[in-house]
C-alpha cells in the first residue's frame, strides 16, 4: 500500500502567490481607507510583485522584471488619469501643500490616491530595474 493515496510524482505543489496578491489588495485598499499612504503604496507594489511572480512561477515568462516594469508603468498611467481628473486641485500650491504637509491634510483626497498610485508604479519600475542585479539566481 502506498503511505501517501493520491499523491504523486507528477503533481505539482501549489503556489503561495495568490495569497500574496489578495494580502497585497487588501492591505493598499486599507491604506487608501484609512489615508495611510505607506501601506497603501506597499500594498500596491505587493500585488503587482505578486502578480509578476506568479505569472513568472507558472512558467508564461521566464523572468518577472519586465512584466514588474509593465504592471509599474499601467500604474503610472493610471494614478496620472485619476489625478488629471481632479485638475483644479493639481495646481502646483495643492501639490506642494500634499507633500510639505506630509499628507496630513490634504487638499482632494482623489488626488492623494492618485499620487500613491504614482508612487507604487515608480517604485515597481525601481525595483523591476534593481531586481535583476540584486537576484541570487543566474540570469
Amino acid at each position: 500500500m502506498d503511505a501517501q493515496p493520491g499523491l504523486d510524482d507528477q503533481y505539482r505543489r501549489s503556489s503561495s502567490w495568490p495569497l500574496f496578491v489578495a494580502l497585497g489588495l487588501v492591505i493598499s485598499e486599507l491604506g487608501v481607507l484609512f489615508g495611510v499612504i505607506p501601506i497603501s503604496v506597499g500594498g500596491l507594489v505587493l500585488f503587482i510583485g505578486a502578480i509578476a511572480a506568479a505569472v513568472s512561477e507558472a512558467g508564461y515568462t521566464d523572468r518577472p522584471w519586465r512584466l514588474l516594469a509593465g504592471l509599474g508603468g499601467l500604474l503610472v498611467g493610471v494614478g496620472v488619469l485619476i489625478a488629471v481628473t481632479q485638475a483644479s486641485a493639481l495646481a502646483p500650491a495643492a501639490v506642494i501643500g500634499v507633500f510639505a504637509k506630509g499628507f496630513a491634510q490634504p487638499p482632494n483626497g482623489v488626488v492623494v490616491r492618485g499620487i500613491s498610485i504614482i508612487v507604487a508604479g515608480i517604485a515597481g519600475i525601481v525595483l523591476a530595474l534593481v531586481g535583476p542585479q540584486l537576484a541570487t539566481t543566474p540570469r
